[in-house]
Parts: structure tokens; sequence; C-alpha cells
């Protein structure tokens, strides 16, 4: 099985909330996982206001052992605004619909 993790599942797994238990076993697996860069972004930002930059840095440093990122390109955020104008499902959320399009990975 090959995951896409978003933001909300990362913020849950470094909070050890009940959700982020859900996700252990997927993060700390061995499948094949992809994390979008505004993904990394939104965790990155969430963590220097709510904690610290040394925190943030840690954080980053773990998504990018545990997953491969993705970036977001022109093509991509082009793509993920439409999703957003027609969907409703905002920036982010449209981001990783577009990349769930593109491949064959489980949210």
């Amino acid at each position: 099985m090959k995951y896409l993790i978003d933001s909300y599942a990362w913020i849950e797994y470094f909070m050890g909330s009940e959700a982020g238990e859900k996700v252990k076993p997927i993060i700390e697996g061995l499948e094949e996982k992809l994390t979008p860069t505004i993904c990394l972004a939104e965790v990155y930002a969430k963590t220097l206001k709510a904690e610290s930059m040394e925190l943030a840095e840690n954080q980053r440093t773990f998504i990018k052992e545990r997953s491969a990122l993705t970036p977001l390109d022109e093509a991509t955020a082009i793509k993920s605004a439409e999703i957003d104008v027609t969907d409703g499902l905002g920036f982010v959320g449209s981001n990783l619909l577009r990349e769930l399009h593109n491949c064959d990975y489980e949210v």
C-alpha cells in the first residue's frame, strides 16, 4: 500500500492524539509514503507558532526521513486552485485531491 500523508495526520501524530495513534503504524511503517510540500509548510508553520523553531526543524527532518516530499510546482498550484474554486476544499485539500488523481495512494 502507498500513502499520501496530509498535514492533519502529521500534526495529530506529533501531538500523540487518538487520531495520531491511528496513523502511527502507517507513519512508522515501511510502506511508501508521500507528503506534499504544502503540508510540510503547514505543519512547520503551526509548530513555529505554537512551539519553537527547534521543534519545527526536528519535525521537518522526521517528515523527510519517513516520507518522500512531493513539490508544489506551477501546474500543481494552478490545478489545486481550480479544484478549490469548484469543490470548495481549501487550497491544501485541493492539492491533496489533485495528488490523489495522479497516483494510487491512500490518504
